[in-house]
């Protein structure tokens, strides 16, 4: 197996959309960032400083407008949330909602996830990673833009603690497909449906506007848990 160095980041997985960022959000990310977010770089993280105690650590790659990541945040005050989102409005809403709701167990990150990965966070640190309705990349020309490769899962797999968990989501059956022949053929998981293929949608998930937009389409949406061994 190559290193993970190697060649993960020549390609990335994802743009920079476009898209209009509200006074309101813009007001957040100046005003809330300092309570909530975590700026970028390169030093290492080290979670138990950034949020003053020891607790199991969620990380969210890709949190959209971060409802979901603040719903589980809500829910589960004794487990700490990092969540990863490049896309400023998203990034805006999910830091007005967190100060609504008053939360001291969620940090957001404006920074590439393999970068956050690789250069920052340390070894076993993770207790669970959460991919929800990445990018499929649809063209076959665009499937190496796809997160979820061997090189990203061993990656995933170096930061995740022991039992830590890899859970994914999409409704676009052929990443599915994919995603679920990456992880299978990695010696670092194990699938935790009985079948060895997909589980059942998880309760503590929120349904996301990317799952309420597939649903509406007639996609369906396919799960997948991988415990790290």
């Amino acid at each position: 197996m190559r290193s993970v160095n190697s060649t993960l980041r020549l390609v990335r997985s994802f743009v920079k959309r476009g898209g209009r960022t509200t006074a309101a959000q813009s007001k957040a990310l100046e005003d809330l960032w300092p309570a909530f977010g975590v700026d970028s770089g390169t030093q290492t993280i080290e979670p138990d400083v950034l949020f003053g105690r020891l607790a199991p650590l969620t990380l969210e790659i890709g949190f959209g407008d971060g409802e979901a990541l603040i719903h589980r945040a809500m829910n589960e005050p004794d487990r700490d949330f990092l969540g990863i989102e490049v896309h400023p409005p998203g990034v805006g809403h999910c830091l007005m909602l967190a100060e609504a709701q008053g939360l001291k167990n969620l940090k957001v990150m404006r920074q590439d996830a393999v970068e956050v990965l690789k250069q920052r966070l340390p070894d076993a640190c993770l207790d669970e990673v959460l991919i929800w309705f990445p990018d499929p990349w649809h063209k076959k020309r665009h499937f190496k833009r796809r997160l979820l490769q061997e090189e990203f899962a061993s990656l995933v797999a170096s930061r995740l603690s022991s039992t830590g968990r890899l859970r994914f989501g999409t409704d676009w059956q052929p990443y599915a497909e994919h995603a679920l022949q990456v992880l299978s053929e990695h010696a670092s998981y194990r699938n935790a449906s009985p079948d060895g293929t997909y589980v059942t949608r998880p309760s503590d998930r929120l349904l996301t506007k990317f799952e309420r937009r597939g649903l509406r389409l007639g996609h369906g949406v396919w799960d997948l848990e991988f415990i790290r061994i």
